[in-house]
């Protein structure tokens, strides 16, 4: 039972594998970004925020397709 509660918690942040592979190097390529002064951490925070939106948006989207398409 604990296991089981467990993995649903996992899979609650873990449920899609490319979608958090995309914000692991978003996070890393803004961090390295800003770190070296390409950009200034104002400009990196915006980025950061609006490409986790669109991660996300697109992550809905993908997930919506395939229910849908599994369905018929």
């Amino acid at each position: 039972m604990i296991r089981s509660a467990l993995a649903t918690l996992a899979g609650l942040f873990v449920d899609d594998g490319s979608f958090a592979l995309a914000l692991a190097v978003l996070i890393a390529i803004l961090t390295l970004s800003v770190r070296f002064v390409w950009i200034s951490p104002l400009a990196g925070s915006l980025v950061l925020l609006a490409g986790c939106i669109l991660l996300l948006v697109e992550s809905v989207f993908r997930a919506a397709r395939r229910k849908r398409a599994g369905r018929g």
